[in-house]
């Protein structure tokens, strides 16, 4: 394994630093400092009393950073809650928000809960840390190891300060500090760019299937291509006049050997939320005796989830069993219904699959009977095709958007995994 570590003296004592992979030119050979977080950061204990109202008062959540809090959360004596400044960082240091810390980038000063643990980073000449290089340093393997307790995979029950100063960190000179940061952000920029992008094609396809297939009660769309403008009126046909609906099945009990673990993929709900509309089955396997226990379906079945996330629609890009949380339509009648229409129709049918779906629960489960009697509305084969064709292509754009935002994020990863060096890299 090549060397990447320097050898640097504190006092009487040698510490061993590591050297990043990656370094901008001008920064190459420019002296670092392995230091613990509570060396470049101080915990902030300030507390509102009467100066701030309500209305600044904010959480932390993973996905969104620092958002406003919920009017319900918030106690009616506000007090005891603490400030935060700008380009602080703050995190409520209990189970279910582990790593959830955030850095304030607004520029007036907020409040959080009194529960919440709030620090800023030292802004001394010798004991100097950016914000932004600690909040891209949080993203590191080094920070998702100390949450989990060194990586066993068991999260921390709760994090004070005292746990976060005792984190161990490489720090390059602050200029250098400060060019990752905004290297790093840009990338971010680039993300957040991408992944707008990819919402408004998602936002332009679902206003866009709310003009081309009729509303509930209508039987014609609002919006028709020119050559079809004057076909007429759609007709109603049942599910059950279309193709035969059937449900899959699982071998029990679950999990034994004699069933699981063997060739013959099966289809799980989180295959579909994963793939789309052409789904490979890639988490879940049965052996051939299992697979005559199940519901083996050819690729190009058109499959239905009937259980949790009911009425996602989605075919099967290769041979492969479903379990019974699925429903699948075969034996298509494509004189009346082409496969392609069927799953752009019933991709519109979702919240009425929902409503449908017996029980009324969280977790709800659409049934075969339930199912065939739902009703379809149908073009011509023509307006048919034209219609899938426009929102296939459609599909494809938002696909091919989809990998370009998932390469930025892996490009980023593979940077910072350059750009932070990793404790894993230490020489026996």
């Amino acid at each position: 394994m090549r060397n990447n570590m320097k050898i640097t003296a504190k006092q009487e004592q040698a510490t061993p630093v590591l050297v990043p992979k990656l370094r901008f030119p001008e920064f190459r050979g420019a002296a670092l400092r392995s230091v613990l977080l509570g060396d470049v950061t101080e915990e902030c204990r300030a507390r509102n009393g009467h100066k701030h109202l309500v209305t600044s008062v904010m959480g932390v959540t993973k996905a969104d950073g620092i958002v406003p809090m919920e009017a319900r959360l918030i106690a009616a004596d506000i007090a005891r809650y603490k400030l935060v400044q700008h380009d602080w960082f703050a995190y409520n240091p209990m189970r279910l928000n582990i790593g959830s810390i955030a850095r304030w980038r607004g520029q007036n000063e907020i409040l959080v809960s009194p529960d919440y643990v709030v620090f800023k980073c030292l802004t001394d000449s010798e004991s100097s840390i950016a914000p932004g290089f600690l909040d891209h340093f949080r993203q590191t393997k080094t920070w998702e190891e100390f949450v989990t307790e060194g990586g066993d995979g068991s999260v921390r029950v709760r994090i004070y300060y005292k746990d976060i100063a005792r984190v161990a960190l490489v720090l390059p000179p602050f200029p250098e500090q400060q060019k990752i940061a905004d290297c790093l952000s840009s990338v971010d920029e680039l993300i957040a760019a991408q992944a707008r992008k990819m919402d408004a094609l998602k936002a332009h396809k679902k206003g866009l299937m709310q003009q081309l297939f009729p509303r509930e009660g209508e039987t014609q769309p609002r919006l028709r291509f020119p050559e079809f403008q004057n076909a007429g009126e759609w007709e109603v046909k049942r599910l059950e006049q279309i193709g035969r609906v059937i449900r899959g099945a699982s071998p029990r009990p679950k999990g034994d050997s004699r069933y699981y673990g063997g060739l013959v993929p099966r289809l799980m709900v989180q295959d579909v939320t994963r793939d789309g509309k052409w789904v490979t089955p890639q988490i879940d396997s049965l052996t051939e005796e299992g697979a005559r226990l199940s519901r083996p379906c050819p690729a190009g079945t058109l499959t239905i989830v009937c259980s949790g996330s009911v009425g996602v629609v989605s075919f099967l890009a290769v041979d492969a069993c479903i379990h019974d949380g699925f429903l699948a339509l075969v034996d298509i009648d494509e004189s009346i219904a082409t496969k392609d229409f069927l799953f752009h129709t019933l991709s519109t049918l979702r919240e009425q699959f929902e409503k449908g779906a017996t029980h009324g629960g969280v977790f709800t489960n659409l049934t075969t009977t339930g199912i065939d009697l739902f009703e379809i509305k149908r073009p011509g084969i023509p307006e048919q095709q034209r219609i899938a064709t426009c929102l296939s292509n459609l599909d494809s754009l938002i696909t091919a958007e989809t990998q370009k935002l998932e390469t930025l994020k892996t490009h980023k990863k593979g940077l910072m995994q350059q750009l932070f060096p990793s404790p894993e890299e230490t020489l026996p």
